[in-house]
């Protein structure tokens, strides 16, 4: 039976609590520590926003856990999109002074070699969309950790582990994975149980978000963090959580059909949360969508069954417009005006004083990351 494990937490206490959750599921037993092991951490936008991101103490209660436990081979990964610099997320959410204390490297994966994959199992988009599956090299034989945030999503209703892998095992143009979304998340789910010696999730709902996600939400203090190395298991629980049906959510009904993980929470063990505080646990979330998102729904179904100009409008510098469009109303419209208003009120909560505690460190050097083709 799959476990997963569901603490209720605190800004006083989450560094204490993360050791906590992760020996709940006897993690030690899926990450062995002789493989590398790949902190693949959420960026969901490059600037600072609650439970859109890896907040920080989510990072420094899983590096507490590996360091005492005596991992010693660890790297921690984000991808570029479109829309997001791993660099400069990387310092906005916090992250490189909590790497460079623990001395463990960043590493963009725009910057490291990607080969061909050729997946055993039956693809159900992926190659109808791709052409092919590339992975990064590094990951071939090493562990992951998934570092989520539970939050509502425009494409998918929920987020989380699963979703997580997107960044990690599509390159810069995963925005054509949009065409059948749900279907590539268990796509990437089979192929990383392919290519990883161990998958593991910690996701953290100390700060979750409800609404227009993954980025324009309602920050809501859920105050819990979960875990568990069944990814299907661990989104599952997190989606009742929320206030959703799990098995009513194409990617985690298809996964549990398909018998890469449990999408039933009742066939699911809950460790660390006695079931009455569990039955009680509701945060009665709905999902919503960006005009970003909502727009891109549009165009691209009503353009899918016109080939050439759905062509014209993804695969062509016409799609330019639609990348600056986003950044546009997120970063120089939502996020100045009623983003802003957002954070200043979250910035009163015990959790925001949390956030205010850590410190951004140096602006980081780099060389500049390569520039994907976004078509």
């Amino acid at each position: 039976m799959s476990k997963v494990a569901l603490l209720k937490t605190s800004p006083e206490t989450v560094i204490d609590d993360y050791y906590k959750l992760m020996h709940l599921t006897d993690y030690e037993k899926s990450l062995s520590k002789h493989d590398k092991t790949v902190l693949k951490l959420n960026l969901s936008w490059t600037l600072y926003y609650p439970a859109c991101s890896t907040p920080p103490w989510q990072l420094e209660g899983v590096l507490n856990a590996l360091k005492k436990d005596e991992y010693k081979d660890i790297v921690a990964v984000e991808n570029q999109t479109v829309v997001t610099h791993p660099w400069k997320g990387a310092y906005y959410n916090k992250w490189l002074p909590l790497l460079k204390e623990n001395e463990i490297n960043f590493q963009p994966l725009t910057d490291v070699e990607w080969e061909t994959h050729k997946p055993k199992s039956e693809m159900l988009a992926m190659n109808d969309i791709f052409g092919e599956v590339l992975v990064p090299k590094m990951f071939y034989g090493s562990n992951v950790i998934h570092f989520p945030t539970v939050k509502t999503h425009g494409h998918t209703t929920t987020t989380g582990a699963m979703k997580n892998a997107f960044g990690g095992l599509i390159p810069k143009y995963r925005h054509h994975a949009h065409k059948k979304i749900h279907e590539v998340l268990v796509d990437l789910l089979a192929i990383q149980k392919e290519i990883h010696k161990g998958i593991f999730s910690v996701m953290d709902g100390g700060v979750c978000g409800n609404g227009a996600g993954p980025r324009t939400m309602e920050p809501y203090c859920g105050n819990i963090i979960l875990a568990s190395e069944d990814q299907v298991a661990i989104d599952a629980l997190a989606a009742k959580i929320m206030g959703f049906d799990p098995l009513k959510i194409d990617y985690i009904k298809t996964a549990h059909d398909m018998g890469l993980g449990t999408g039933d929470v009742d066939q699911i063990e809950i460790v660390g949360m006695d079931k009455g505080d569990l039955k009680n646990l509701n945060f009665k979330f709905e999902t919503s969508r960006s005009p970003v998102v909502k727009w891109d729904q549009r165009i691209r179904k009503s353009t899918m069954n016109i080939k050439w100009l759905h062509h014209l409008l993804f695969n062509s510098p016409i799609f330019k417009t639609f990348i600056f469009a986003s950044e546009f109303y997120h970063d120089k419209l939502w996020y100045p005006t009623t983003g802003k208003k957002k954070i200043n009120e979250y910035k009163k909560t015990n959790w925001g004083q949390l956030f205010d505690k850590y410190p951004y460190g140096d602006f980081p050097e780099y060389t500049e990351i390569k520039n994907w083709d976004p078509y």
